[in-house]
């Protein structure tokens, strides 16, 4: 061992706690990157294996009612290597338990073999046999919210006809990765499942036979996908035609796509920013040591270490706080990647999660950790090799010392000789004062970060259910019913108020963009569902143009006054010029929006509406869902109970979760950060503080001097801290933006109140610390002249 490693181990013993600090900081910073990246690879690994191994499918379509000769014609297009055609319905279901009915997905699937496309994995239990009556999979998220098993049955209302379905099987499909309806913000595993059912009496079941209502198609490679969308949407116009589109549209693979986006910025975002503050503490600490350390530098270069030397061994001594931070933040991260992707098994449906941590993992951070050592020592590494010998044998040069501004303005007398001193240290050394103050800013920044998710989808909630969405029910229809149905509405058992609505299928087409939307038509008096913009004012519906979503206008490139070509994709399929009247910033999905009496006279029609929001009497509720249940022409009823309560048995618990992880790390760094920044202040002025106690100051003062210059870089740093934090809050909200959501910049009382108590609670204990190793200061030691 040279003189050198040595004097390497003594310093990091000397400073132990300032190393383990700082090691903790990178660690938090790497874990974070690991956990999402592991996390991010184990999820996307998972995805394209189950999507290979089932063939899910590349394209889809849905019309009203076409011959199964159709299908031939789809499958001859050029560039599709299979098609197969299937019947879809959403039925209602009465489940023993649950008041309120719940809404099935039928599927019709080949009893005599298993699809060709979108095969179903087999959880548990056996496949549909054929001329076995009423033998059905069901989807695991569903029998596990009601704790069915093979052998189970409940009852369906199909097309009209009250039958019992027996459970044969439990099944997860790749269509259905995440079992969500269109137009909830989440999950509902009670209240719809995926229900797959022998094609022939599914087919019976709806008057069927010989027909389809819904065909998925899988790509020859090198094919294009949109040519042959738009040569499918040609074929089955004829028959109803919706639309078709890719994956990329679909919504459990969207979300899916989505969560991996979100996986991605939190790898990048996060990471950034916890090693940011990595980098700037470790070029503090290095800058200080090298400059307490003057003496020794000249010294080392006396007796003949060369420039390269002396530079190599700071390097070292940042490489092993840097290496240990690395290690530890690389099997932390690991272990949380881990977990993290145990908790997607409640929201994404796979047979299994192939998690793997790889060595191009660790490659990786470690690298980023290297690099961050690297920018954050250079300039001070560099600073100690340039030093000549001669100078570094020379003290640092005082600093100017001159009248302070209270001295200059007769103050002096208000303040006692410690906080005098307090204030000539932060006003004679400034730029040291920033950088502390600078250093604990970013800890209440990171406290803000770790906290900002929960307080975001807890306003997106309020927002969409409270503010926007005051309805308690909302019912849609099989098939539009003419403006007569609204009357009957009114009359079902408890309901207080209702509003009407009406929905159309559109493709909204600006130049070459285009997309596939649900037009919803509101009446211009409305208390149900509001249009509320992200400043929570409520907004008019134009009177004959399009309110669209600031979103959807972003994708598709228009602005307030241009022109969209609506094509109506039902009834007559008219097609129209359209301008935009207005735009609306909203939180979820791409929307558009008329008024019903502009909608009306574009579809040509007298008031039809495809279904009605309603508040209703609590008491009142039971005999509501009994009569909803027995109704043929109520397709769906959606419950703003059941959205509140399944946002706090998943997303809201898998937050805290993730909140806990994130509040842990950015505790780690406040501490280390505030930890440092007092312990460097008095190793710069610990012979000062000797001279002070020599000449009859108590502890008490002497301690009062350094924590109080400590207590007021803290106090400054913290309004700092939150301006920093809402700007870390805005590039991750923009790293999660999808096309489905936006996340809302919003910062509680109590998520500042939380970093600001962190970090004064940092602050005291690093204080406490700091007054220790005061009172048992060695006055000998310290006052020694280095030689």
């Amino acid at each position: 061992m040279t003189a050198l490693h040595r004097k390497l181990l003594r310093d990091l013993l000397h400073m132990k706690g300032q190393a383990l600090a700082i090691s903790l900081v990178i660690a938090s910073g790497i874990a974070v990157f690991v956990m999402a990246v592991s996390a991010h690879e184990a999820l996307t690994l998972t995805r394209s294996a189950y999507y290979d191994r089932y063939r899910f499918a590349d394209v889809f379509a849905t019309m009203k009612r076409a011959p199964l000769t159709l299908a031939d014609r789809i499958a001859q297009i050029p560039g599709v290597a299979q098609a197969e055609p299937r019947v879809v319905m959403d039925v209602t279901l009465d489940i023993e338990g649950l008041s309120e009915p719940a809404v099935g997905r039928m599927i019709s699937i080949p009893a005599d073999r298993r699809p060709r496309l979108n095969d179903v994995y087999l959880k548990e239990g056996r496949y549909i046999e054929p001329y076995h009556p009423n033998e059905v999979l069901v989807s695991d998220a569903f029998v596990e919210a009601h704790g069915f098993k093979p052998g189970d049955s409940f009852e369906a209302i199909l097309n009209g006809s009250r039958q019992t379905l027996h459970i044969v099987g439990v099944a997860l499909s790749p269509e259905y990765v995440l079992q969500i309806r269109p137009g909830e913000l989440i999950p509902d595993k009670k209240r719809f499942a995926i229900i797959w059912m022998d094609e022939r009496e599914l087919d019976s079941a709806f008057d069927m036979e010989g027909a389809f209502n819904n065909i998925t198609l899988t790509l020859l490679r090198g094919a294009s996908e949109r040519e042959i969308i738009t040569r499918l949407d040609d074929l089955i116009e004829p028959y109803g035609g919706a639309g078709s589109h890719g994956r990329d549209e679909q919504l459990s693979a969207r979300f899916l796509d989505d969560e991996l986006k979100g996986l991605r910025a939190n790898a990048i975002v996060s990471p950034t920013i916890f090693l940011s503050v990595a980098v700037f503490l470790l070029h503090v600490v290095i800058t200080r040591v090298i400059s307490t350390q003057r003496e020794q530098i000249a010294a080392l270069k006396a007796f003949g270490y060369t420039h390269w030397e002396v530079g190599l061994h700071y390097m070292q001594f940042v490489m092993v706080i840097t290496t240990f931070g690395a290690i530890v933040g690389t099997a932390g991260g690991g272990w949380l990647g881990k977990a993290i992707t145990g908790l997607y098994a409640e929201f994404y449906r796979f047979p299994e999660y192939l998690y793997r941590f790889d060595l191009r993992i660790v490659a990786m951070a470690l690298s980023m950790s290297v690099i961050a050592a690297v920018i954050g020592t250079m300039s001070a590494v560099r600073q100690a090799v340039l030093l000549p010998p001669a100078e570094a044998m020379r003290p640092a040069p005082p600093a100017q010392f001159r009248e302070t501004l209270i001295e200059r303005l007769g103050w002096s007398r208000v303040f006692s000789a410690s906080g005098r001193m307090i204030i000539r240290e932060l006003e004679r050394r400034p730029w040291k004062a920033l950088m502390s103050t600078v250093g604990i800013a970013f800890a209440v920044a990171v406290l803000i970060l770790g906290r900002f998710a929960v307080d975001a989808f807890e306003y997106m909630m309020d927002f969409q259910y409270f503010v926007t969405q005051r309805q308690d029910v909302s019912v849609t229809f099989v098939e539009p019913l003419s403006s007569e149905a609204q009357f009957e509405v009114q009359q079902l058992p408890g309901v207080l108020r209702s509003e009407t609505y009406r929905t159309v299928g559109a493709k909204l087409r600006h130049e070459y963009r285009y997309r596939n939307v649900a037009i919803l038509g509101l009446n211009d008096e409305r208390e149900l569902y509001r249009l509320i913009d992200a400043r929570e004012h409520q907004t008019k519906l134009p009177k004959n143009g399009l309110m669209l979503s600031d979103k959807l206008a972003e994708v598709l490139h228009v602005k307030v006054g241009d022109t969209l070509t609506v094509e109506v994709l039902e009834g007559e399929r008219p097609t129209w010029e359209v301008p935009v009247e207005a735009l609306i910033y909203e939180f979820q999905g791409t929307n558009a929006y008329m008024s019903r009496a502009a909608l009306d006279e574009l579809l040509r029609e007298q008031g039809s509406i495809s279904g009605a929001y309603l508040r209703v009497d609590g008491t009142k509720l039971d005999k509501l869902y009994q009569q909803l249940k027995e109704t043929p022409r109520v397709a769906s009823v959606l419950l703003k109970e059941a959205a509140l309560e399944g946002f706090q048995e998943t997303i809201a618990e898998n937050q805290y979760i993730m909140q806990g992880f994130n509040t842990m790390f950015a505790c780690i760094i406040a501490f280390g950060v505030v930890y440092n920044t007092a312990r460097i202040s008095l190793s710069e002025r610990s012979r000062e503080m000797g001279t002070l106690r020599v000449i009859g100051f108590t502890r008490l003062e002497v301690s009062s001097i350094l924590l109080g210059e400590l207590a007021v870089i803290t106090l400054a740093a913290i309004p700092v801290g939150f301006g920093v934090g809402y700007l870390f809050a805005v590039a991750l909200a923009k790293g999660f933006e999808t096309e489905l959501f936006r996340i809302p910049i919003v910062l509680s009382p109590e998520t500042l109140a939380f970093a600001a108590g962190v970090t004064i609670i940092a602050s005291v204990i690093s204080g406490l610390i700091v007054r220790r190793q005061i009172d048992h200061m060695d006055l000998v030691s310290v006052l020694k002249q280095k030689e």
